[in-house]
């Protein structure tokens, strides 16, 4: 801070007392949205998925909030006016994660905390290597782009956990260990998938030690 501005604040305090410090209202245009519509605004952008409210996309843009505002409120701004008034909302563009809506929570919690943990002492037990594999490529669920959301916290988008066009199978051990294998269409690539999945599980119980 200047030592200028302390010194016209001691000014100002000298000639007026504490009200003298007081801010004044800044002149200008006044604002479109009232307060209680900006918290309305933001709570529908939160707390919705865009396709919850009549929208084809899942993802916040400034074009979607603009016609959400128009559709809403009456009231009309520009894009850029958008994304101001978005990031005065503590709003942010980020890219958002995605997650399977057939996905169980207590499932996923009781692999984590029970199953696994029993797995891995069963591989130690016999010298064994655990592989976790997974399919992956080109497929029709890509996900890109980014939407607005409160800055610091990454939105999560619920979508369907379906691949198509798989082309790769990977295998890959808790230390880094990795082993793939390759295919294009998807009809070989199952095959092929359980075909290597169905080695590596033999190999880590009948072959300890040799899994890498």
């Amino acid at each position: 801070m200047a030592r200028s501005t302390v010194f016209g604040w001691l000014a100002k305090y000298r000639d007026g007392g504490q009200s003298a410090l007081l801010a004044r209202p800044v002149p200008g245009r006044p604002p479109k949205l009232s307060w209680t519509q900006l918290r309305t605004l933001r709570a529908m952008i939160v707390g919705n998925d865009p396709r919850q409210l009549q929208f084809e996309f899942a993802l916040w843009t400034r074009d979607m909030v603009r016609e959400l505002i128009r559709r809403e409120f009456g009231v009309r701004l520009s894009a850029v006016s958008v994304g101001r008034l978005l990031r005065k909302l503590g709003l942010s563009p980020q890219r958002p994660l995605w997650r399977a809506y057939e996905q169980n929570p207590e499932r996923v919690t009781a692999w984590k905390q029970t199953e696994y943990p029993a797995i891995r002492a069963a591989a130690a037990q016999v010298g064994a290597t655990i592989y976790v594999a997974d399919e992956a490529g080109i497929r029709s669920d890509y996900h890109a782009g980014t939407t607005w959301a409160p800055t610091g916290q990454t939105p999560v988008v619920r979508t369907t956990g379906k691949r198509d066009s798989v082309n790769l199978i990977s295998a890959v051990t808790p230390a880094g260990a990795l082993r793939s294998h390759s295919g294009s269409p998807r009809s070989r690539a199952s095959s092929t998938a359980r075909r290597s999945s169905t080695s590596a599980a033999n190999c880590c119980t009948t072959r300890p030690g040799r899994c890498s």
